[in-house]
């Protein structure tokens, strides 16, 4: 019998009431109740499950059927372009630019600092990340870094000229993480800024946030000036124009669907959802030579616990800022499925095809699907090597 008359337990030698230790974890998660949380989610309800995997989205085993090249020398190379004499050019998570002739790697610029930490999240605001790469009609890359803006950069030298910053952004609001590139045939340059408020390397907040920060911008570089095509949308990420460039399709990555924005006709300025309830969190999009989008998956939503789990917690903010306390960004990758995945879809928004690699033997993240002589580039945000395939 305990001093207090009611019962006791002992524990390494030591006695204290039975009721210790419910009072114990309550006072434990009440701490971690009022501790702030790193993000304000709003809620968000997914009106779907995911798509059953049958029909064109029955698995297979495509991707397996691709090369990794240039392992332990490419980290994260994202999005691709090319030239008129057929040298790629992509960027790393180190901060780094590249072209690749033939077999042959060759570093062009570090759009940052170079320092030995870069490629590691905590220096990406100082080493730079550069997402969308595209070529010019003058043969010059055009490069969104996430962190410090929108560049011109000349593929022979490496010099690079900055078009936008960051810090200035548009319309009064900061960019934070530059994403999606395209530019038209009239060269205007049509990018993405996935958040006003994240960071790319805290880019998993952003889609547990589902919050709607995102923008679609265009900078003129005969007048050079930039204005907000769209705003408000759900983590804007990659982006491509129609094939006549009447319309242009925006990636809202967090929220599994692409929208069209109509640049011209008698659509002009209207935006409609034109693929929703995607079977993963869309990345890249890329026009093919058949005329089918192809659309890279960053995370397959099934048949992970990760993302259903994400599905589900939707309508439930409380729930997900609780999880941000408790789980370090470094944590929610254990939770991610390895399945590779991208997606061929026709002008109507219809899924025709997809990719698979359900183990991820060669790939299980793809971030932009780039066709070139005969070889589609599998590109991806933080892996070690490029995916070529046939």
């Amino acid at each position: 019998m305990s001093s207090s008359g009611g019962p006791a337990l002992s524990v390494a030698g030591s006695r204290f009431p039975a009721w210790g230790f419910p009072v114990a974890v309550i006072a434990a998660f009440a701490s971690i109740y009022f501790l702030p949380s790193p993000i304000d989610p709003e809620p968000f309800i997914f009106e779907k499950p995911p798509p059953a995997l049958v029909g064109s989205l029955q698995v297979n085993k495509k991707l397996q059927s691709g090369q990794r090249i240039f392992t332990g020398q490419l980290k994260g190379p994202e999005s691709f372009t090319v030239d008129d004499e057929g040298n790629l050019y992509t960027g790393t998570v180190d901060g780094k630019l590249w072209m690749i002739s033939g077999d042959q790697l060759h570093f062009i610029t570090q759009m940052g600092q170079n320092m030995p930490e870069c490629g590691t999240p905590d220096y990406e605001p100082k080493c730079g990340r550069p997402h969308g790469v595209r070529i010019d009609r003058d043969g010059n890359l055009i490069v969104a870094d996430s962190y410090f803006g929108l560049f011109k950069v000349s593929p022979r030298t490496g010099e690079k000229t900055l078009l936008l910053s960051s810090e200035q952004g548009v319309d009064g609001i900061p960019f934070k993480f530059l994403n999606g590139l395209e530019i038209s045939k009239k060269n205007l340059i049509y990018f993405t800024d996935s958040s006003s408020k994240w960071e790319r390397r805290h880019h998993k907040y952003e889609v547990i946030e589902t919050n709607h920060l995102g923008r679609l911008l265009t900078y003129d570089p005969v007048t050079r000036t930039a204005r907000t095509v769209l705003s408000g949308l759900y983590m804007a990420n990659g982006i491509t124009l129609s094939p006549h460039e009447d319309y242009i399709l925006i990636a809202e990555t967090s929220i599994c669907r692409i929208i069209r924005y109509w640049v011209s006709g008698a659509n002009a300025g209207e935006t409609e959802v034109f693929v929703d309830n995607l079977p993963g969190y869309p990345d890249n999009i890329r026009l093919s030579d058949k005329g089918l989008y192809r659309v890279g998956i960053s995370t397959a939503r099934f048949p992970s616990f990760f993302s259903p789990f994400l599905d589900a917690l939707g309508p439930y903010p409380f729930l997900k800022r609780f999880i941000a306390k408790v789980t370090p960004l470094s944590f929610y990758n254990i939770f991610l499925h390895k399945h590779g995945l991208f997606l061929e879809i026709n002008d109507k928004g219809d899924i025709v095809e997809s990719f698979h690699d359900p183990d991820g033997s060669i790939t299980w993240t793809v971030s932009d699907v780039f066709e070139h002589n005969g070889k589609m580039y599998l590109g991806n945000t933080e892996l070690p090597f490029l995916v070529v395939l046939q």
